[in-house]
């Protein structure tokens, strides 16, 4: 953690995401008269939870037997 005040921290921005992007820092505090008053972190993008969430859940069904369920499919839907 590094704690700069506002000058520095105008004058460095740069320098100071740098650390933050080289991971060589985890946050930065910014301090007005020597009171924090800010945390700079770096951004972590969300991650997209619907793609692959299930994957090795299923096992691999191949052509033909995904094909032979469409009668167990259509008695489902429609009746014997």
């Amino acid at each position: 953690m590094v704690k700069v005040n506002m000058l520095e921290a105008k004058t460095n921005f740069s320098k100071l995401i740098r650390l933050l992007e080289n991971k060589e820092e985890d946050e930065i505090i910014v301090a007005r008269d020597n009171k924090p008053v800010a945390k700079i972190v770096l951004y972590k993008k969300p991650q997209s939870k619907r793609i692959g969430v299930a994957k090795g859940f299923f096992g691999h069904v191949d052509l033909e037997e995904f094909n032979s369920l469409n009668e167990e499919i259509a008695k489902d839907f429609y009746g014997e």
